[in-house]
């Protein structure tokens, strides 16, 4: 959400010694997790759908609700 969605952006070129979200998402994907992102969030930084690290998909108010109801945890931080 908010200016985190401009993490999911490929191409990231980061200075060594920096995180680089775009390879720590890649990993989350790798090993079966799924990455949302807000689709306001994107549209409000200029973000195209095909921008996005492979595998990341715009996502919704709607569908971050019924994700944050059907887990058994939710990370808060």
């Amino acid at each position: 959400l908010g200016d985190a969605a401009s993490a999911a952006k490929s191409g990231q070129q980061t200075p060594n010694g920096y995180y680089n979200v775009e390879r720590m998402l890649a990993n989350v994907l790798r090993k079966g997790g799924t990455v949302r992102v807000c689709g306001t969030c994107m549209d409000a930084r200029g973000l195209a759908d095909t921008e996005l690290v492979a595998g990341a998909a715009r996502s919704t108010m709607d569908e971050l609700t019924a994700l944050t109801v059907d887990a058994e945890k939710v990370l808060v931080f």
